[in-house]
């Protein structure tokens, strides 16, 4: 993920936790504020309490990568937080996934491509 696509001071976190809307699905917690930019912009968070520094790790790793594939969905012009909950410790992957793809779909800011996914 290209880093114009990250957030990543402490304030932008902030920002989107303390005046953005969420949204709560058993693994993961979206917040959505809307950033005025072209693009959107995604951070992530695992708490100490979910697990060590290399399980956190690999959480972030799997969420941005579901982000990243999820991406043509996603319209512009949103800075958005997702916040690992305790039972993301025992997901896989496809898990994680869904998960995100859901709180996407639950807060409208899933968009099919025009054209859709079956001519390609």
């Amino acid at each position: 993920m290209e880093k114009r696509y990250r957030l990543l001071r402490n304030s932008d976190f902030q920002r989107v936790r303390s005046k953005g809307r969420l949204w709560f699905h058993d693994l993961v917690v979206l917040y959505v504020y809307p950033n005025g930019l072209q693009h959107s912009r995604f951070g992530f968070s695992v708490s100490k309490r979910i697990g060590k520094a290399v399980l956190r790790n690999r959480l972030k790793r799997c969420m941005r990568e579901a982000i990243r594939h999820a991406m043509r969905h996603i319209p512009g012009g949103w800075d958005m937080v997702f916040v690992a909950r305790g039972p993301i410790r025992d997901a896989d992957f496809q898990q994680i996934e869904l998960a995100i793809h859901a709180l996407l779909r639950r807060s409208e800011l899933w968009v099919e491509p025009i054209g859709g996914e079956k001519n390609k």
